[in-house]
């Protein structure tokens, strides 16, 4: 049934973008030559609807948890999603895609029943943000949706739909408005994502999927691509980074960028901004940055830096660990890390690019978090629909992860290699201290702001004042069952006597159970507690 862009329609219009972009991904990279021909738009774009969809769902989530009246509000839902992209946003395409979302939020937020106002201004934003606009892009494309929307009368399904048959019209056009399209018979890679998330918007309106033509999108020859150098040269490095600055800043940080290079996009606003650039100094881009406010998630690639291709090893090891130092650990052991900061946890894109840098034909794959579980598992399925075998052991813990690792032997078998690997995991009972932020109910009873919380499975099994005494208490609760090896991950900013007052304690009242201490690096509970 055809319905308004209210916050469920919009949830859904998230999640059906997400599903089109993971279909449409391998096709949109192979078709990419411009503005570099890196072959990475699809994966971008969907590494960027990905961020958007996490954040809406934490709007939800937000709602499930804590008892309000009604659902969420449209704008809320909205806003997250464009500023889930924004934060999230990879390569040009998607820091673009970021501004046009964003424009729509700007309108929608304010008139939720305006979609052709709001496609108007995501194009004019999108416009404003690209410091050289080129006809042929994506740019192209969404004018042509909001054109389409705004000749259009009824409802909302009706406006989305309008607006999606108008971008793919101007999709098709593309390879005779931008000549290295033409040359390689393709259309804008940019602009094939954006019909992909149009098609979405109109099937969460109007409850019918659109009709998908593929015969203008040809997969692309490599033969085609720009071959002459001084046609194909271009900047060293791409450069990404979110930044916090005034509006006066940006403003002088953009003509900076733009005499540095080329492919200048700035999106974002209120603050907060990203920054995209393809430039031959690296580290005058991100200078350019610094003067103008906080730089932070800084990515810089290398254009030319693509691996020679080296044999595919047998097996590999994925962890995800949320530290350096246990991501250094897992280096010297030989598995692939992933890095998980606080509060930014890995998307499913980058499991998958993880699980590709290993380069193997089997893979072991250890998310070291139960929130990871649902995410990890999409890896896994995107993975193996590329020819690799992955096995996923549900470890919950980084302590369990290396308990795992410890066991791990290439030369068994492969089936013979996961049993092993999971039953270590599940031999291993896991633990970490936190510190309470407010006053809440837990399962161990009332805490307050500023309690050491001591966690076991999961569960607040102990409430205490310092980090010492409740690590202590943890621990011997935790060795009543029995145990064997005490692994302690300390986090680079804990008190440096707390591992030594701890190993005393253990044995003292716990002989003939060993001690091993790991630095964690920049994670964010002060101590992780395995016992095996």
């Amino acid at each position: 049934m055809p319905q308004t862009l209210d916050a469920v329609a919009v949830r859904t219009w998230c999640s059906l973008a997400l599903d089109g972009l993971g279909r449409d991904r391998e096709e949109i990279d192979a078709v990419n030559v411009y503005p570099v021909a890196d072959g990475d738009t699809g994966t971008n774009l969907y590494l960027t609807v990905e961020s958007a969809h996490q954040a809406v769902e934490a709007v939800f989530a937000a709602y499930t948890e804590v008892p309000q009246t009604g659902a969420p509000k449209t704008a809320d839902v909205i806003r997250a999603m464009a500023h889930g992209a924004l934060v999230g946003a990879r390569g040009n395409s998607g820091t673009i895609l970021s501004q046009l979302l964003r424009g729509m939020a700007e309108v929608l937020a304010e008139r939720g029943t305006d979609l052709s106002g709001a496609l108007r201004r995501a194009a004019e934003s999108a416009y404003e943000a690209v410091a050289h606009p080129v006809e042929g892009t994506v740019l192209t494309v969404a004018t042509a949706a909001a054109d389409a929307a705004g000749a259009t009368e009824g409802d909302a399904a009706a406006v989305a739909t309008a607006a999606y048959g108008g971008a793919r019209r101007a999709l098709e056009e593309t390879p005779g408005q931008l000549d290295v399209l033409g040359r390689a018979g393709v259309v804008d890679a940019g602009g094939w994502g954006l019909v992909t998330v149009l098609g979405a918007l109109a099937q969460a309106l109007s409850g019918e999927a659109p009709v998908v033509r593929r015969e203008a999108h040809p997969p692309l020859d490599p033969h085609t691509c720009p071959s002459d150098p001084a046609e194909s040269a271009g900047p060293a490095f791409e450069v990404i980074y979110l930044l916090e600055a005034d509006d006066d800043a940006v403003a002088r940080m953009r003509g900076r960028l733009d005499a540095l290079g080329d492919s200048l996009v700035v999106v974002g606003g209120d603050g907060l901004w990203n920054v995209h650039v393809h430039v031959d100094d690296a580290g005058a881009a991100v200078e350019a940055g610094v003067e103008a406010g906080r730089p932070y998630r800084i990515r810089i690639t290398h254009f030319g830096a693509r691996p020679e291709p080296r044999e595919q090893v047998q097996r590999a090891v994925v962890a995800v660990v949320p530290g350096e130092g246990l991501a250094g650990l897992c280096a010297e052991a030989g598995a692939t890390a992933v890095l998980a900061r606080p509060g930014e946890p890995p998307a499913s894109g980058e499991l998958v690019a993880a699980i590709r840098r290993a380069h193997a034909r089997e893979v072991v794959l250890l998310p070291n978090d139960a929130e990871l579980r649902h995410t990890a598992a999409a890896a896994v399925e995107q993975a193996r629909t590329e020819g690799v075998r992955v096995a996923l052991i549900p470890t919950r813990s980084a302590v369990q992860g290396l308990a795992a690792l410890a066991v791990h032997a290439p030369d068994r078998r492969f089936d013979e290699d996961v049993v092993a690997m999971t039953a270590a995991a599940g031999a291993t009972r896991y633990a970490e201290l936190a510190v309470a932020e407010r006053q809440s109910w837990t399962t161990a009873g009332i805490c307050q702001a500023g309690d050491v919380l001591g966690l076991i499975d999961g569960d607040v099994a102990v409430i205490g004042q310092d980090l010492a005494r409740t690590a202590k208490a943890v621990l011997d609760r935790m060795l009543a069952a029995g145990g064997e090896l005490v692994t302690l991950v300390l986090a680079a900013d804990a008190p440096a006597d707390l591992v030594p007052g701890i190993e005393a304690h253990v044995r003292e009242a716990h002989l003939a159970v060993d001690t091993v201490v790991y630095d964690g690096g920049n994670q964010s509970a002060p101590l992780l507690i395995g016992v095996e």
